[in-house]
């Protein structure tokens, strides 16, 4: 799924071989742009409602077909357009594609207002959580360690919001840094602070008080580490 120009080259499909000498042709007649598609009287448009952004719905006026879409030295593919446009007006006349022909155009569609909702995650999480892209050598390992992260930071805030109970989030400031709302960073320290001095282990001392060094200064200890990068 993924937007596709209003100019673009679309084909028909190629047509069967006739057993001639030569290469068999990859692709058919030139069909027309989906731009020139926006004017042309013979076009087929539907008026359908479909999910929209913010869970509302919307009336949208939306065209499709098959097609084959051919670049040179690259095989040809089969694809679903999709060209959209607002009887109101509100937004410019866009076109979508799938590589899956079978795919309905609503579902494409509604699968491409979705993808929003993923963009914004990714942007917000690298904004507010410092979540970088990720830059190991194996792709599992590139597509394990963001939804690691992701869910790391749901369970340390299905934690926080847990041990809180609707009090106020305690807001760590410094003398040349203020701020007036906690941050990430607030919320992973106060989960630290509960579950570092917990025994996790059956085996460990039935007294989890008694340490090694005095109280105060392991308190002291714990609550610099919880505020550590």
């Amino acid at each position: 799924m993924t937007r596709l120009r209003l100019d673009a080259a679309l084909y028909d499909p190629a047509p069967p071989s006739t057993g001639q000498r030569g290469r068999p042709r990859k692709k058919g007649a030139r069909q027309p742009t989906l731009a020139a598609r926006l004017t042309d009287p013979a076009t087929s448009w539907q008026d359908t409602t479909v999910r929209w952004y913010g869970g509302t719905t919307r009336s949208v006026r939306r065209a499709s077909a098959t097609a084959v879409w051919y670049h040179s030295g690259l095989p040809p593919v089969r694809i679903r357009w999709v060209l959209m446009c607002d009887p109101a007006g509100k937004f410019e006349p866009q076109a979508l594609l799938s590589t899956n022909p079978e795919t309905t155009p609503k579902q494409m569609v509604e699968w491409f207002v979705m993808r929003w909702q993923l963009e914004v995650t990714f942007e917000e999480a690298r904004a507010h959580l410092g979540i970088e892209t990720q830059r190991q050598w194996s792709d599992l390992a590139i597509l394990r360690t963001t939804p690691v992260l992701l869910e790391l930071f749901s369970l340390v805030t299905l934690f926080a919001h847990q041990l809180l109970q609707g009090e106020k989030l305690p807001v760590r400031q410094a003398a040349w840094y203020t701020k007036t709302l906690p941050t990430f960073s607030d919320t992973l320290a106060l989960v630290r602070q509960q579950l570092w001095p917990v025994s996790i282990s059956w085996m460990s001392p039935e007294e989890p008080d008694m340490v090694k060094i005095p109280k105060a200064l392991f308190t002291r200890l714990t609550d610099a580490l919880a505020y550590a990068a």
